[in-house]
């Protein structure tokens, strides 16, 4: 169980790393690099960094999650 939940807060750990990289800072950020610069900031948010929120905010859920059951498995010895 405690492999278990080790690889998935290891997964989730570096695939929050790639989604925060990707957002838009205020120089535009490694999201320019991939393609994120060619959106019209007129419009305010783009639907393509509204998905890339979302999917940021449910990486964070599971990575929280993870830690949670990382301490309780770790606190018990399942």
């Amino acid at each position: 169980m405690s492999v278990l939940v080790s690889i998935i807060l290891l997964i989730t750990s570096v695939v929050m790393v790639l989604l925060i990289l990707l957002h838009r800072g205020k120089g535009g950020g490694l999201s320019d690099l991939f393609g994120g610069g060619v959106s019209s900031t007129l419009s305010g948010s783009s639907v393509v960094e509204k998905n890339l929120d979302r999917i940021t905010i449910f990486t964070g859920i599971v990575w929280v999650a993870s830690i949670i059951a990382e301490g309780l498995v770790l606190k018990h010895g399942l």
